[in-house]
């Protein structure tokens, strides 16, 4: 079952988020062997997604998912509520499993 982790996207900024994922209440979950997908959309029912978010795993053992967009894509939505998931892939079998799922939402930016 997929944890529930809502984000704040600043409009026309780097964005980066760090999410931590435990096997038990007080051991992180070991990534070792996977690989982490993630996008955003505007609906359940969008087509095409919004944005391709990076996902990096900096140390395996730590259970740490880090999560980026650049700033000119940042720039390029527009500001409001989107969707996300992040999809875990053990990379020996391409089994899949949604790790994390929340809303992100947007602010809008006033220097351009």
């Amino acid at each position: 079952m997929a944890i529930q982790q809502n984000l704040v996207m600043e409009q026309g900024t780097d964005f980066t988020a760090s999410i931590k994922l435990f096997a038990s209440a007080t051991e992180a979950l070991n990534l070792q062997g996977y690989a982490a997908y993630s996008q955003m959309r505007r609906s359940y029912d969008s087509v095409s997604a919004s944005a391709t978010l990076t996902v990096t795993i900096p140390v395996p053992t730590n259970g740490e998912l880090v999560l980026t967009l650049s700033d000119s894509s940042t720039a390029a939505l527009r500001y409001g509520r989107y969707l996300y998931d992040v999809l875990l892939e053990q990379t020996s079998t391409g089994t899949r499993t949604r790790a994390v799922e929340g809303i992100i939402t947007v602010t809008p930016r006033v220097t351009r």
